[in-house]
């Protein structure tokens, strides 16, 4: 099983991030690769955190949607 915590790196939160009630996500990356977090998980061990692993195409095409 890949552990995406320890091979993604630049894990950074959302700029909108809603600091009162911790609701934002975290973004790293990989060569050709995007992974997805949840900040209130952080507490969660590596093993079951879950992680949205997308190729970075389809991540640049989100943000360029959400852009509009």
């Amino acid at each position: 099983m890949t552990n995406w915590h320890e091979r993604m790196t630049g894990w950074h939160k959302s700029t909108y991030t809603h600091w009162e009630e911790n609701a934002c996500v975290e973004v790293g990356a990989l060569p050709g690769l995007v992974g997805i977090r949840d900040t209130k998980q952080g507490a969660l061990p590596d093993e079951i955190r879950p992680i949205l692993v997308v190729p970075a195409e389809s991540f640049a095409a989100l943000i360029e949607h959400l852009d509009r």
